[in-house]
Order: C-alpha cells, then structure tokens, then sequence
C-alpha cells in the first residue's frame, strides 16, 4: 500500500471514529498533496510524498516556536499535535549516534578535508539520509564534524 493511499485510508477511519484532530490533521496533508499534484501534474511517489510532510513538519515546528514566544500555548498545543500526527507517517529518524556515523562515512566517501567541503557532503547527505534526518540537523553534525 502506497504512503498515499494509507493516509486516505487513515482519514476514513478516523472520520469513522469521529477523531476530530487526527481526521482535520489528515485532510490538511492530504489537501497539501492534492495541491502539488494539480500544480505540478503529476503523480506523487512515496518520496514525494514524505518530501511533502517535512515540510508540512517543519511548518508547524516554526509555528510552534513563534505560538511559544507569543504566549499561545493553546495554539502551540494544537500544532504540536498535528506535528506528532505527521511525523508518525515518516520513516524512523535517525538518533545523534546513527546521524553522526552516517555523516562520518560520507566525508569519508566525498574525500572533505575542511569547511569548504561542506557543500559535497550536505549534497551526498541530503540524496542518501533526507527521509531520515533533519537538513537542519545533517547540516550541524557535517559542521561539527568538518571543523
């Protein structure tokens, strides 16, 4: 079964069960995929589709951040929660140990010596750990470990 068809699924079953915020949270995802379809035309792979809830992850982590700030805890709360539901259709993240090994190997594999390769690694990163890790996080740990 397809990432996409799993979450219409979801979305029927939560509407049967009147789970009112995880049925909202799965209709916004689903309306963000039916969107790049329409304006890209054509049909989404499941890397497409998990492009697609980073983003949608990362979107509410900045909105949290700023409801934080704000003193919103209720809009904080809300938007932690469609977080969480979103995250749970992403593959498994890798922890600090996993990540810091995995950059090792590509700077070993890119040949970088220094910060000026940071380009070449965040590249081969980013093809080979983007369902898994964070840019924002490969990026620190490529720093850390260049420096």
């Amino acid at each position: 079964m397809s990432l996409k068809e799993q979450i219409n699924n979801d979305i029927k079953t939560a509407m049967k069960e009147k789970n009112v915020p995880l049925r909202d949270a799965l209709r916004l995802l689903s309306s963000a995929m039916k969107q790049i379809e329409v304006d890209e035309r054509k049909e989404l792979s499941d890397e497409d589709i998990i492009k697609i809830i980073q983003k949608q992850v990362k979107q509410r982590q900045d909105a949290m951040t700023q409801y934080r700030e704000a003193g919103r805890d209720d809009l904080y709360d809300q938007e932690a929660a469609e977080a969480a539901i979103f995250e749970t259709y992403l593959p498994k993240q890798l922890n600090d140990e996993e990540l810091k090994a995995a950059i090792a190997a590509i700077i070993a594999e890119t040949g970088a010596a220094s910060m000026k390769d940071i380009g070449r690694v965040m590249g081969a990163a980013s093809k080979t750990l983007g369902a898994t890790a964070d840019g924002k996080r490969i990026n620190e740990c490529a720093k850390a470990l260049l420096s």
